[in-house]
């Protein structure tokens, strides 16, 4: 009985209970969100804490990686806090992009939503806005530049400093 639980797709009781502090619930606190069972937290300069709060949602969903923690979403996020410190243009785009983002998803906000399909329906409507764009072209870098998940992804970094990468596997592809 146990191979039939082995060979289905979907998640076991095991990775659901693994996976249990990605999903946790933020807490708002003075100007910083807190992750209580994860045990960090980011606080906020130029936003709103439920602004980053809402960013670090939405960094999840436009890049999603099921094997990374919120913490890492959260530190790709502050640099949008950083950037509205020093300019206000930008801070009134965040600022406003995600009331957008709240009022398209009604009651409890872009947060509240339960299903990931519901938020990525919603951005979807809203690829192509300055706000998207801005925070999807930042993510990017800010995301996968932190050298703690590139293990993760199986990502040894820069190969120059280890003699480059013509003696370390480079030419060893034997699919060709």
């Amino acid at each position: 009985m146990a191979t039939l639980y082995e060979n289905r797709r979907g998640l076991s009781r095991r990775d659901l209970l693994k996976r249990g502090t990605l999903g946790a619930a933020l807490i708002i606190s003075g100007q910083a969100v807190i992750c209580p069972e994860a045990a960090w937290a980011v606080e906020a300069q130029a936003l709103k804490p439920e602004t980053m709060a809402t960013l670090i949602k939405l960094a999840r969903d436009i890049y999603p990686h099921d094997r990374l923690a919120d913490r890492f979403y959260a530190i790709a996020v502050k640099g949008q806090d950083a950037h509205a410190q020093k300019d206000e243009a930008h801070k009134k785009l965040i600022e406003d992009g995600i009331a957008d983002l709240d009022r398209r998803a009604g009651a409890g906000g872009y947060s509240g939503l339960g299903w990931e399909a519901d938020r990525i329906a919603i951005l979807h409507d809203i690829e192509n806005t300055p706000f998207f764009q801005a925070v999807r072209g930042d993510l990017v870098v800010s995301l996968y530049n932190q050298k703690e998940i590139w293990p993760i992804f199986g990502y040894e970094g820069e190969s120059y400093s280890k003699g480059g990468y013509i003696n370390r596997g480079f030419n060893d592809i034997e699919w060709l």
